[in-house]
C-alpha cells in the first residue's frame, strides 16, 4: 500500500503542477494557480500520515517505509526548485520571458551547483529525521535495520552529489574564447603598410 501511495503522490505532484501552471498561464488566473500549487505539500503530509498509521498498526519497518521517507525528503529538498524551474519554462512558453538557464561557466556555475547540493543535504536530513522518528516510534532495534540502510543511502547520495558539486569549484568550466565572427577585430590590410 505504501509503494502505491508513493506512486500516487508522484503522479499527483505532476497533476497539481500542471493544473497550477495551467491556471496561471492558460486561464490567466495567477492566484488560483498559486492556490493549486500550494496544495502540493498535502500529498507529502498524506504519505507521512499513512506511513505512520501503517507502522502504528504493527507493520514491520521495511524498504517501503524508507522509500517513503526518502521521497518526502527529496520533495522538501528539491520540490520548490522543480516548481520554480517549470514555472520559468511555462512563463517563457506563454509570456515570452527568457528561458531560465543555470549559469554555465566559472564561479557562478559552482555557486549554482552548491545550492542544488544543499537541496540534497536538506533532503537527506529530512529523510534521516523521519527515519529516526520511525525507529523511535517502533522502538525495536531488531526490526528497524532496513531504516538504517535508507539513512546510509540518503547520506551517500548527498556525499556523491557533494563531490560532483565540489568539482565545479575545483575545476571550473571556462567560457570558450569568442570565434572570429564574435570578435570586434577587423583584419589588417597589410598592403597599406
Amino acid at each position: 500500500m505504501i509503494v502505491t501511495l508513493i506512486i500516487i503522490c508522484e503522479v499527483g505532484f505532476w497533476v497539481i503542477l500542471a493544473a497550477g501552471l495551467g491556471a496561471r498561464y492558460l486561464l490567466k488566473m495567477p492566484r488560483l494557480g498559486l492556490a493549486i500549487l500550494l496544495c502540493e505539500p498535502l500529498l507529502e503530509l498524506l504519505l507521512l500520515v499513512v506511513t505512520a498509521v501503517d507502522l502504528k498498526n504493527g507493520a514491520d519497518p521495511s524498504w517501503k517505509h524508507g522509500l517513503a521517507a526518502v521521497y518526502i525528503g527529496y520533495t522538501v529538498g528539491h520540490g520548490h526548485r522543480t516548481v520554480k524551474w517549470l514555472d520559468g519554462h511555462a512563463a517563457h512558453r506563454f509570456n515570452g520571458t527568457p528561458v531560465p538557464r543555470p549559469p554555465r561557466y566559472g564561479w557562478a556555475r559552482a555557486q549554482h551547483e552548491g545550492k542544488v547540493w544543499l537541496g540534497t543535504v536538506v533532503a537527506a536530513a529530512v529523510a534521516s529525521g523521519l527515519l529516526l522518528l520511525a525507529k523511535w516510534y517502533v522502538d525495536d532495534p531488531g526490526r528497524t535495520g532496513s531504516l538504517d540502510s535508507w539513512m546510509y543511502t540518503a547520506w551517500r547520495a548527498a556525499g556523491i552529489h557533494g563531490l560532483i558539486a565540489l568539482s565545479y569549484t575545483l575545476f571550473p568550466k571556462r567560457k570558450p574564447a569568442p570565434g572570429p565572427e564574435e570578435r570586434d577585430e577587423r583584419p589588417h590590410d597589410l598592403t597599406k603598410v
